[in-house]
């Protein structure tokens, strides 16, 4: 029986009849009730609630509402699948939720682009329609408890709350002591996303199997042929992620328990055998090169083989930590028994590349354009290291930003001499000499000047590593979360001190819905008093807003209150 909006009214108590009457706190607040029971049910191994509270879960208007919302607000709402379907208004968001319904559901192949990676090649990517995305995000809000309830301790990629910086803390911890593991196996899957095994999935994945067997072999369309697709899950797709990870799952349990059974448990303490993963990418360490080689590396290899998927024998190795080995784009290497982790050559040279590409792109833009364009690449790098050994690396990195702007610089004005283009171009702010800066009017009429991020000037501080026992839908840790996203947060806005100051006074929380700020759904800065009507810049006239909210706020001249400042 099709479930419209206007049958699933009860999972409103007040049904709102248009997009801009929607409650979002209580959307959110129901869909995350349903999630603690269905991660509850599943950490008590009761098969049949789980699912009956997936499908009820998959049925409510409060869970449609929220797949939408996801879709059209996050980096991938611009783009289009085979269909050239957008939900860029209001009236179309709401008219596509009628539209999430099992009943008659087929998947249109994925469009099929290609995007550079890192070494050259090329990495594929399948677009997804809009109604298909939603029908994803939809699943996925019934699978993520399941699968977070199942994952690995050290699992890091594609995670709620967790981050590279953890997988790399908790390398630190495992290898920073004297007696630690001085051996690692460094771990790549071979094309994991294209590889994965269709019935392995279907059977496994706890989910729909109708549904999730529709999506995978919904096929592609490249250059205007349809492909099937007979294995794998197309990087894109927004559950495809915590698919890869479901795949993945039981890999350090597993291989812990197998090794106590073989050894016995205080004998397999001694190995030092630990496993951190992030997405298909993952480290094991040893106390010797042979358990890995003879013990580990086999057993890996016939874990992944059940799976569909194989070992990159280019990329797998066993190394030695005196050596060091790259992961995440940090070097682990110990110096005279001190373990440092730094920032990784090829990851400083990639970054390299990019920027003098940028700069080397833009030969004849503004000044301040060019300036405009490479802080948020600089500022990205920068905090991305910012946990590590780095100040070496931000240095060398300065200097030679700075040669590339020196050349950019001259090839401008060739006949003019080296002063000249210094004054022209390069200031001093401070103690600060030879800044790229360029002269501004700002809103309010003065001048000023709008500098290049110093990269030099990131404050190295060490990452405080998320708790092993964390699950995002324990009730009994719903404080821990908040605090963890909010330091978080703040964290990743400590160059935007006023932005920081802003969420912190709206308890992180959007000023409109009271919905939370993550990073993925992006943020606004929105003036109480607009900026035309003689508004102030002042933090007393500014609210930090979802970018959604913003529209709605300008669009229908709703008004928004003003938090009062902690």
């Amino acid at each position: 029986m099709k479930v419209s909006i206007r049958e699933d009214r009860s999972a409103l108590s007040h049904a709102p009849d248009n997009w801009h009457a929607i409650d979002w706190r209580r959307v959110e607040r129901n869909v995350r009730g349903m999630q603690i029971r269905i991660a509850k049910a599943t950490r008590e191994r009761d098969w049949r609630r789980v699912k009956a509270l997936q499908r009820m879960l998959t049925r409510t208007l409060s869970a449609k509402l929220h797949a939408v919302r996801r879709v059209t607000q996050n980096q991938g709402a611009r783009t289009a699948g085979v269909d050239r379907e957008l939900w860029n208004s209001p009236e179309s968001r709401w008219q596509a939720v009628n539209r999430l319904t099992r009943r008659g559901y087929k998947p249109l192949p994925l469009r099929r682009i290609f995007i550079p990676k890192a070494n050259g090649k090329e990495r594929p990517l399948g677009i997804p329609t809009m109604r298909d995305r939603a029908m994803q995000a939809l699943y996925l809000l019934a699978l993520e408890p399941v699968s977070e309830s199942m994952s690995d301790p050290n699992s890091y990629g594609f995670r709620l709350s967790r981050s590279t910086a953890d997988a790399m803390s908790q390398i630190f911890v495992a290898m920073s002591q004297h007696g630690s593991a001085r051996w690692v196996l460094e771990a790549d899957i071979k094309g994991c996303f294209d590889y994965i095994n269709h019935d392995w999935l279907e059977n496994h994945v706890p989910m729909d199997r109708a549904i999730l067997r529709k999506w995978l072999k919904a096929g592609l369309i490249y250059k205007g042929q349809l492909q099937a697709t007979e294995a794998g899950t197309p990087q894109g797709g927004i559950i495809s992620p915590t698919l890869a990870n479901v795949t993945l799952n039981g890999l350090e349990r597993e291989l812990i328990a197998h090794l106590d059974a073989k050894f016995g448990i205080a004998k397999a303490k001694k190995l030092k055998v630990n496993v951190v993963r992030y997405a298909d990418d993952f480290v094991i360490t040893g106390d010797s090169k042979e358990i890995l080689e003879n013990e580990v590396k086999p057993w890996v290899e016939a874990f992944l083989a059940t799976r569909g998927l194989q070992l990159s024998e280019e990329k797998t190795r066993i190394t030695h930590i005196d050596q060091g080995f790259d992961f995440l784009g940090w070097n682990f290497r110990k110096y005279s028994g001190k373990l440092l982790i730094k920032p990784s050559k090829k990851n400083v040279q990639t970054f390299y590349r990019k920027v003098a590409d940028t700069i080397s792109g833009n030969k004849t833009v503004k000044q301040a354009d060019l300036i405009r364009l490479l802080n948020p690449m600089l500022r990205g790098w920068a905090q991305y290291h910012s946990p590590v050994v780095a100040k070496q690396a931000y240095s060398r990195m300065e200097h030679l930003i700075f040669k590339r702007l020196w050349r950019w610089s001259k090839r401008r004005h060739p006949k003019k001499s080296t002063s000249w283009i210094k004054k022209k171009y390069f200031c001093s702010i401070g103690d600060r000499h030879w800044v790229f800066a360029a002269p501004i009017t700002r809103e309010d009429g003065s001048k000023g000047l709008f500098d290049l991020y110093e990269i030099s000037g990131t404050v190295i501080k060490r990452h405080k590593k998320i708790r092993g026992d964390y699950h995002p839908f324990d009730p009994m840790l719903e404080q821990y979360s908040e605090k963890l996203r909010q330091e978080r947060m703040v964290n990743s806005m400590r160059y935007r001190k006023q932005w920081a100051t802003l969420y912190l006074s709206q308890s992180g929380l959007c000023a409109h819905c009271n919905c939370a700020l993550t990073d993925e759904t992006g943020w606004h800065d929105h003036h109480l008093e607009y900026r035309m009507h003689g508004g102030s810049d002042a933090l007393s006239n500014r609210v930090l807003l979802h970018p959604q909210c913003h529209q709605l706020v300008h669009a229908g001249k709703i008004a928004v209150t003003k938090p009062s400042l902690r």
